[in-house]
């Protein structure tokens, strides 16, 4: 039986494909924002990144953005859009350069806050 290399060890071959990507150029006027919110079982940490035109320097610079709430607990099927307020950025740790962290407030359908 023969076995492909690459699934013998993939503990090493994760970690080199992330370095794979993360070394990848990134154009000069983008900035990668990742929203981070609490979800619906309050002790789950979710995440969405969206590519932004220019450095926000302030949560205000900022658009909410939205998402299904019914995936992550905090709607049901109907209205299930919950809203992404940003409330405070920190450079990006893990991505470097000039990408943020947004931590984010939620807030339901009718832009009310979520339990």
């Amino acid at each position: 039986m023969v076995v492909n290399p690459i699934y013998t060890n993939t503990a090493g071959t994760d970690k080199q494909v992330l370095k794979r990507y993360l070394d990848l150029p990134q154009p000069d006027k983008k900035v990668l924002a990742t929203y981070i919110w609490i979800d619906g079982s309050g002790e789950h940490v979710r995440a969405k990144t969206r590519t932004c035109d220019t450095e926000p320097t302030k949560a205000e610079d900022l658009p909410w953005w939205n998402f299904d709430g019914s995936s992550t607990g905090q709607a049901e099927g109907k209205n299930s859009d919950i809203y992404l307020k940003p409330v405070a950025i920190y450079n990006d740790p893990f991505m470097l350069g000039r990408n943020k962290l947004v931590m984010c407030e939620t807030y339901t359908y009718d832009r009310k806050p979520t339990s």
